[in-house]
């Protein structure tokens, strides 16, 4: 495949970082606000890709349309960028893939559902900014996938064409996303994957359980 890929984009959170413990961090914060106990990793984990909408949830059983929940997001936004570089990190099994794209002249860029305001910065801290070729955030562009435009506009800033890229994600609308777009779509296995459809059932073209498998794919491995 190496020969007809020109450049990789990939989603933020689940996919090139594990953002997991910051975001359930906050989570616990409003918990603890309120008086109530912790809750375990796991059980915010599944829903990350989910966002605010996902974590308030978890944390605690309020989802949008419901009363109060806009006032709970603005809460946990404001908790979460407070803290979203304590214990975010890159997957350590991601950077060997980053590092063998670079010796291999493949230019690789982020789109990502998360807003300016906590992508730019977070990609800065974790030493992603002048590596990436792009950062495409959830309001870069007026929508945000599954649309695909998000996507068309990674490939404009990098000046190829959707058939010269491959979209790797960790949630259904990664997939939806690279689909609507033309692109190439791989699954990535090893993040969060919502509470769904099955990641095999998400239409991927490429399944990879985990980031050296998509050296493999790309015949650099």
């Amino acid at each position: 495949m190496k020969g007809t890929v020109r450049a990789l984009l990939f989603d933020l959170d689940g996919t090139l970082i594990d953002s997991a413990p910051d975001l359930a961090g906050a989570g616990n914060d409003m918990r603890a606000a309120r008086g109530l106990p912790p809750l375990p990793l796991a059980h915010f984990r599944p829903m990350v890709g989910a966002g605010a909408r996902g974590m308030v949830g978890r944390a605690l059983s309020v989802r949008p349309g419901e009363d109060g929940f806009e006032a709970l997001r603005d809460e946990f936004l404001a908790r979460y960028e407070a803290r979203m570089t304590h214990e975010t990190r890159v997957f350590d099994t991601v950077r060997p893939v980053l590092a063998a794209l670079a010796a291999n002249e493949l230019r690789w860029g982020i789109v990502t559902n998360k807003a300016t305001r906590f992508a730019a910065p977070l990609v800065q801290a974790l030493g992603l900014a002048d590596a990436a070729a792009t950062l495409v955030c959830g309001d870069t562009t007026p929508h945000a996938k599954p649309h695909p435009e998000p996507l068309l506009e990674a490939a404009r800033r990098l000046g190829l064409g959707v058939a010269d890229c491959i979209y790797v994600g960790d949630d259904l609308r990664d997939v939806q996303a690279g689909r609507a777009a033309g692109m190439r779509t791989v699954a990535a296995a090893w993040g969060y994957l919502g509470e769904g459809d099955h990641i095999d059932d998400w239409g991927a073209d490429h399944v990879v359980a985990n980031p050296d498998d998509l050296l493999k794919l790309l015949g650099l491995a």
